[in-house]
């Protein structure tokens, strides 16, 4: 039992942490179970932590999310933006390809190359605005960057943040974006997830009421420091984190 909750609090902590910084959540997860095998981690459990997450970023944009009637532009955006992920993501998923790129060559690679990309936008003059310059456009275009994330190691927020970058933004207005999107595409990636398990014998039990739950208080806690921390700081320890991280994957994998 004492083994069970460690695990499930590694992998909710994992989870919780890297699903809202530009560091992979899929990457850590699968990189996590590879070193310790897992014994509890299953469809169930992915669904738990997923469904923790989607809870938590649903909980602390609650008054804006009630807000949406007010402000059915922002909602037809965040749509817009979600529709290239929708298709490129289904299709991958019914053709079986997107487990292709579940492995750790693919994640050494793209945690590089996120790496690179989000210091070359980061560096990026600030000249757009989420209140008056999120356009239709711009939407469009931070979703069909959001279709990277479907490879392991790019990181969705990693990813959106990214574009939003280089498309002008503020740190803290890219975030902002990224986290919006995240709401659709957690609550995807849980329903592809309950329709598997449907065709599975489902056993609910406190190992996944654990991982809901732990799921929800660490992707909590990394969204509201997150935001205070871009506040202040570049993105630069995350593209160091990063880089050091490949460069041991790399080592590992080819030495």
């Amino acid at each position: 039992m004492i083994s069970d909750f460690f695990e499930i609090l590694l992998l909710s902590l994992i989870q919780g942490v890297s699903e809202f910084l530009p560091i992979s959540s899929a990457a850590h997860l699968i990189l996590a179970s590879n070193i310790y095998e897992f014994k509890n981690q299953s469809l169930l459990i992915d669904i738990s932590l997923h469904l923790g997450s989607l809870l938590a970023i649903l909980f602390y944009f609650r008054n804006e999310i009630f807000n949406l009637k007010n402000n059915l532009n922002l909602f037809y955006k965040i749509i817009v933006a979600t529709i290239p992920l929708i298709i490129i993501g289904y299709f991958l998923y019914s053709t079986g390809i997107i487990y292709e790129f579940r492995n750790i060559k693919v994640i050494v690679w793209t945690t590089f190359g996120g790496a690179i990309l989000l210091h070359i936008a980061d560096r990026r003059k600030i000249f757009n605005n989420l209140e008056n310059n999120f356009s239709f456009k711009s939407a469009l275009i931070i979703g069909l960057f959001q279709i990277i994330a479907l490879i392991p190691g790019t990181s969705r927020a990693g990813i959106t943040i990214t574009a939003g970058r280089l498309l002008g933004f503020d740190r803290t207005d890219s975030t902002k974006i990224s986290f919006y999107l995240s709401i659709p595409a957690l609550a995807g990636a849980s329903a592809i997830g309950i329709k598997d398990l449907l065709k599975e014998n489902i056993e609910f039990n406190f190992i996944v009421l654990a991982g809901i739950f732990l799921s929800f208080i660490f992707s909590l806690i990394t969204i509201k420091y997150f935001l205070k921390f871009i506040k202040k700081f570049s993105f630069k320890i995350f593209v160091f984190y990063r880089i050091i991280l490949s460069l041991i994957l790399l080592y590992i994998i080819y030495f």
